[in-house]
């Protein structure tokens, strides 16, 4: 078994003979995936070890510490948080080995077609349809909406339906689509910021193979609820420290504005301050629960929190600014690569913030999730379950 010991000494042999301060960033990271060092939970071969993941800290506290790069996490988080951990559970071996490096490397973006205009909160309505040709090629027409990262990626985890026989959950099946393909158009969605990281996207008979379908036909629902799970997590997960994330800049407004404070909004910052400390050391432990096993629906309740004090945290900052709150930086319409919360105005972050409840399953979503799946209450009646998508009312 690889230990914390072990892992250092792979470690330091590695920045050894690959010294951050005269190697290429790109060098430095193919030769960390191939060392094992990426993901050290992942199997060998394929940027890991087959160690703990609670040991992954062992290697990144290491290569803090000697300023070795990283794979700038932030701008490919789809493909590190979502695709990655479903190509592993359900990708065949030469899936995995085709995709998994150069995602690790950032060499190849991903992002997520699977919101539909008609299918958001119900995912699983969705119409966009994947034909099956006798030349083994899937057919998919549809379009997609909200896909963050279209702009910049060369791949997607696409869900489409391939059996309008079936109930809504049964006809689906999971493709990994080439963004570069003929027929996909991306185009961009302005948002309230005055940004468009988000984008919808158009599918006029685009040609899949086979070979990028991942999970048997039809089983496309149970490979995106891997998908889904691992994206709530993802989003509301926090990995910094105490006082990190959007409580950091209020924070430090209120310590260095004195002339701003008064006892009521006082109270509402010590409270919201607590609230954001809980959410991260909950993050914490659910990351430690990660370590033994696969997310479950616990990470839709941390979504949740992370959703609703990203609002009222950001609420508070605006008006303990008072009129300097009103103010906002910048409405140029740019295609981000990220979104920076904590980079940008305390208008930006109000205005961001409001997409945080929808992004990655709405609150009314979630809240079923957890009320269901978490403290087990009974379920909503559904009367839809067993009907034949195609005779479902549009």
């Amino acid at each position: 078994m690889t230990d914390a010991d072990d892992l250092r000494a792979r470690t330091r042999a590695l920045l050894a003979e690959h010294p951050p301060a005269t190697t290429s960033r790109a060098d430095f990271l193919a030769a960390r995936f191939d060392a094992g060092l990426a993901w050290v939970h992942y199997p060998e071969g394929l940027g890991g070890l087959g160690a703990a993941r609670s040991l992954q800290s062992v290697v990144d506290a290491e290569l803090a510490a000697a300023g070795a790069p990283d794979n700038d996490p932030r701008r490919i988080g789809i493909g590190l948080g979502m695709a990655a951990p479903t190509i592993l559970a359900y990708g065949t071996e030469e899936q995995k080995r085709r995709f998994l490096r150069p995602l690790w490397l950032g060499e190849e973006v991903w992002c997520q077609l699977f919101s539909e205009p008609g299918a958001g909160s119900d995912l699983a309505a969705l119409s966009t349809r994947a034909v099956l040709g006798d030349d083994g090629v899937w057919t998919v027409t549809g379009q997609k909406v909200w896909t963050s990262s279209a702009h910049l990626a060369r791949w997607a985890i696409l869900i489409a339906r391939t059996d309008p026989a079936q109930p809504k959950h049964r006809g689906i099946t999971y493709f990994l689509c080439d963004m570069t393909d003929p027929g996909v158009e991306v185009r961009p969605l302005r948002q309230i910021t005055g940004e468009a990281e988000f984008n919808e996207v158009f599918l006029t008979d685009v040609r899949i193979p086979d070979a990028h379908r991942l999970g048997e036909v039809g089983d496309g629902w149970q490979v995106a609820r891997t998908t889904l799970m691992n994206e709530r997590v993802s989003i509301g997960g926090s990995t910094g420290g105490r006082e990190s994330g959007m409580i950091a800049p209020l924070a430090r407004t209120w310590r260095e504005r004195p002339e701003l404070r008064t006892h009521a909004l006082h109270q509402r910052l010590v409270t919201l301050w607590v609230e954001a400390e809980v959410a991260r050391l909950t993050g914490e432990r659910l990351r430690q629960q990660l370590a033994v096993g696969q997310p479950g629906p616990e990470g839709s309740g941390l979504k949740l929190s992370f959703a609703r004090l990203n609002q009222q945290i950001s609420g508070l900052e605006v008006e303990l600014l008072g009129d300097e709150g009103l103010l906002y930086d910048d409405w140029t319409m740019r295609r981000p690569e990220l979104v920076d919360f904590t980079g940008r105005g305390p208008g930006y972050r109000y205005l961001r913030s409001k997409g945080n409840s929808i992004e990655g399953g709405t609150s009314e979503v979630l809240l079923n999730i957890v009320a269901e799946r978490v403290l087990g209450l009974p379920t909503e009646p559904r009367t839809d379950k067993d009907v034949a998508w195609k005779d479902l009312a549009r």
